[in-house]
């Protein structure tokens, strides 16, 4: 088969994850002119590179083409043909030291953006990357491996983020997160807001195109492209390998399977679905599992590190019943305690409980999207919740908790964004009864942007504390979690900035805060 014969759904394959002969870099791309960079007005590595899904044996790299990802329909100023893309793995930042080289084929139909599945490198090693077109090259990226599955390492130094509304504020958290040491990044969703941006708490003008709500695919890639503009996020995803998920603002507020934040039409909203994870998959760095198939996509995944730690990465949308009461919060719905009533679907669920039972690490991670502690609001007798979180879904929250003491998980940490706070407090077995037993520790991540410049502590904050005595931390500032983990405890340090409707912030550690061995729960 030459070049020139390949047909579109062979193009399609190379530009989601790179078939084996482009990633070995065999002789189909020997020729300089099969799919050769067209003249290109300007740099079309204006998006940056990620790496992403770290595995012991290798990693996906990531880039898009798009000299204007701006362009108001949505193709980044490409030409509408494939083109060739030159990748490069070096295990030193110089590349003296090549250990892959090879090509992958971007394409129209993905906005020509590539991702291409490295494997046969070394377990539990730093390498380098970087792309190139034509005659442009990209920046450099670093990423890791993840260390062999027996292995037994040391430790394990990560951080969770969520929650980036590029409209409420600057992104310099994650300017402060690239200067860490790291072994990789865990996003929780919230990637993008569907929302228009031509309000906004930066103060700054922006062209009309950006003022709509996304809705559609060329708008999606415009909101991706608005958001990965922005340097600190490209210095964080060029630094360490990211683990993503999204929440809901990926396609709109408090969505809940084929059910829309507003009823509308089935139909129109999984076409809405479908344009957005698209565009979902076009700007990270996912695998080609994460593909999606029309409006569905396999986001549920697992992650092993070692005999360390599993990390679970949870899909709580588009499995979910829709949220009981209408949504909002509630002190007397009581259809939130219905047994029946799912956030991930039978299937997944088996699938968590099948992991809790099989694995014999000694931390398990779930990466989780809204809060599963209960969030009471009223310090007196009643119990009022918000309902789009486990706390409208209570049965399944039980059975999750439960099935994880029952199974013997030696400890259940559970990272969570979503909140737009900062919390840390215990996971107990049933919130309804004052003496049921801890069994896990949560951990909740505030914002990156999303809320706009914070406070350390608010009315709210003063009544979560009075009404949750499982909270033993509020903050609500900006910023990201960091976390360190060894066989003997686990460290979170809640890094915080103290605005972002400005620039240039300095960072600091509002808190620590530990869970030890085999004793579950939060330790201040």
């Amino acid at each position: 088969m030459t070049a020139q014969s390949l047909s579109r759904r062979h193009l399609l394959g190379f530009g989601g994850a790179g078939a084996a002969a482009l990633a070995l870099g065999t002789g189909l791309w020997q020729s300089d002119l099969a799919f050769a960079a067209p003249a290109l007005s300007g740099n079309p590595f204006s998006l940056g590179v990620a790496s992403g899904d770290p595995r012991p044996d290798g990693v996906v790299l990531w880039t898009r083409l798009a000299p204007d990802p701006f362009a108001a329909d949505g193709h980044g100023g490409m030409p509408q043909r494939p083109i060739r893309v030159d990748y490069e793995i070096a295990a030193d930042e110089r590349f003296r030291r090549s250990v892959r080289k090879g090509s992958v084929i971007a394409t129209p139909a993905l906005a020509h953006s590539v991702h291409p599945e490295i494997h046969g490198l070394h377990p539990d090693r730093e390498y380098y990357y970087r792309f190139r077109v034509g005659d442009y090259v990209s920046r450099t990226g670093r990423t890791r491996t993840t260390p062999a599955v027996w292995a037994t390492p040391r430790e394990v130094n990560f951080a969770f983020a969520s929650c980036q509304a590029w409209q409420d504020g600057y992104f310099t958290a994650y300017r402060h997160m690239a200067e860490e040491d790291l072994d990789l990044v865990v996003h929780l969703g919230d990637y993008v807001y569907e929302s228009g941006v031509g309000t906004n708490k930066r103060g700054v003008t922006t062209d009309a195109k950006f003022h709509t709500e996304a809705t559609e695919l060329a708008r999606y890639r415009l909101q991706y492209g608005l958001y990965k503009s922005e340097e600190p996020l490209q210095l964080a995803h060029a630094r360490f390998p990211w683990v993503m998920v999204f929440d809901d603002h990926e396609v709109e507020n408090n969505w809940a399977d084929e059910t829309s934040e507003n009823n509308d039409d089935p139909a129109y909203f999984l076409a809405r679905r479908r344009q957005a994870f698209q565009a979902m998959y076009e700007h990270g760095p996912f695998r080609h599992d994460q593909l999606p198939s029309g409006p569905d996509v396999q986001m549920y995944r697992r992650l092993n590190y070692g005999q360390l730690a599993d990390f679970t990465m949870l899909d709580t949308r588009q499995y979910r019943d829709d949220q009981p009461c209408g949504d909002g919060s509630s002190a007397t719905c009581t259809d939130r305690l219905d047994p029946d009533r799912t956030l991930m679907g039978a299937e997944q669920r088996d699938w968590v409980l099948q992991g809790f039972a099989r694995s014999r690490t000694r931390w398990q991670i779930l990466g989780n999207q809204a809060p599963m502690g209960q969030t009471d609001q009223d310090p007196g007798e009643a119990v009022n919740v918000f309902l789009d979180p486990w706390d409208g879904y209570v049965a399944e929250r039980n059975t999750l908790l439960a099935g994880a003491q029952d199974r013997g998980v030696r400890n259940l940490v559970v990272i969570t964004g979503d909140r737009h706070q900062n919390y840390a407090w215990d996971l107990k077995r049933d919130y309804a009864d004052p003496d049921s037993p801890t069994v896990g520790s949560e951990f909740v991540g505030t914002s990156i942007t999303s809320g706009g410049d914070g406070a350390d502590m608010t009315p709210q904050g003063e009544t979560f504390l009075a009404a949750n005595p499982h909270m033993k931390f509020f903050n609500n500032q900006r910023g990201y979690v960091r976390c360190n983990v060894d066989k003997n405890r686990w460290r979170s340090d809640f890094r915080v900035v103290p605005y972002v409707t400005r620039p240039d912030a300095p960072i600091s550690t509002r808190a620590s805060v530990v869970v030890e061995d085999g004793r579950p729960g939060v330790q201040i």
